[in-house]
């Protein structure tokens, strides 16, 4: 990020002191007409933006802030994070402030700019496909659950997500199921293309048209999962990147004859109450988010990269044969 323009900037852009601007940021009284305009002219000319964190600290306040930027909130892995990383930055005494992006880098850009701006003293950040390299002078950040594009000495905290695609595909493998499809989403995230790495390891041999990819809604998933078992040779089973692909292969099941087995990674709140349960590859949240936050708390000069293990929950649907 370039330098931030300072109150002095304003200052001398605007002709006037340095006393003055500080009382029009800070909308104080007795400051005519003719000085707040020019003062506000200068400010919008100059993009400054006022440090909620000087001002804090102006008024006695210590509190720690915390940005915690993620895809979207509503879905449930994330929702599970935010409640994490809350639990343990409050640990620490440490305030936390959520925004979502949707998968747009423009928006995910703009929330790290305005938490900057608005005082949030550093950022974790479960980043978009983008290239995240104008954060290299930016707030400090933690990054969780895939690799930031263009930060290679970025702290991240990722899940073993190579290990859970290969234990997911040998899991149905040892049920007999080769023609295994494959429904993820973006391959230009490192933990969807980590997952599929495993998936791929475990079958060696890929039949490329049961490979799904750039799914993100379960209504797609659902529509994809209905094309491959219309094939001539469909699949007899699915491995699932994340928790909306899962959900998307119920609704896909819910009016079929057929009954494959299927994996999901993440894990979900119904995951136990379908019949059967869902068979899912599982990670403790807590645990990745209290990872992510003693990274930023305890700043180091080499970069850091901490990986949580997973587990499969075995439940019924990934032992269907």
């Amino acid at each position: 990020m370039t330098r931030k323009p300072t109150m002095a900037d304003v200052a001398r852009y605007a002709g006037v002191s340095l006393k003055t601007v500080s009382r029009v940021v800070n909308q104080e009284p007795h400051v005519s007409a003719d000085l707040q305009r020019r003062v506000q002219d200068a400010i919008a000319a100059l993009g400054f933006r006022r440090n909620e964190a000087a001002a804090r600290l102006a008024r006695g306040a210590t509190m720690l802030t915390i940005g915690l930027i993620m895809e979207n909130i509503s879905n449930e892995f994330y929702a599970r994070l935010a409640k994490a990383v809350e639990a343990a930055a409050a640990e620490h005494d440490a305030l936390v402030v959520f925004g979502s992006y949707e998968e747009r880098p423009e928006r995910e850009r703009m929330l790290v700019e305005s938490m900057y701006a608005r005082g949030v003293d550093s950022l974790i950040v479960v980043p978009s496909a983008g290239d995240h390299g104008w954060l290299a002078e930016g707030p400090r950040a933690v990054f969780v659950d895939r690799v930031p594009a263009g930060l290679p000495g970025a702290d991240v905290v990722l899940l073993d997500d190579v290990t859970g695609g290969r234990m997911a595909t040998e899991h149905l493998m040892a049920h007999g199921h080769r023609r295994i499809a494959l429904i993820s989403d973006d391959s230009g995230l490192s933990s969807v293309h980590a997952r599929a790495l495993g998936y791929r390891e475990a079958l060696e041999e890929v039949d490329e048209a049961l490979v799904v990819k750039g799914v993100f809604d379960p209504w797609r998933v659902s529509h994809e999962v209905g094309r491959l078992l219309d094939l001539a040779d469909p699949p007899t089973a699915f491995f699932a990147t994340n928790n909306r692909a899962a959900i998307g292969i119920l609704q896909a099941l819910r009016d079929r004859p057929e009954r494959p087995a299927f994996v999901g990674f993440d894990d979900f709140a119904l995951a136990d109450v379908f019949n059967p349960g869902v068979t899912v590859v599982r990670y403790d949240t807590a645990r990745l988010a209290r990872a992510a936050v003693d990274l930023l708390l305890t700043p180091s000069d080499a970069p850091r990269r901490i990986r949580v293990p997973v587990e499969l929950v075995v439940r019924g649907s990934g032992e269907q044969r």
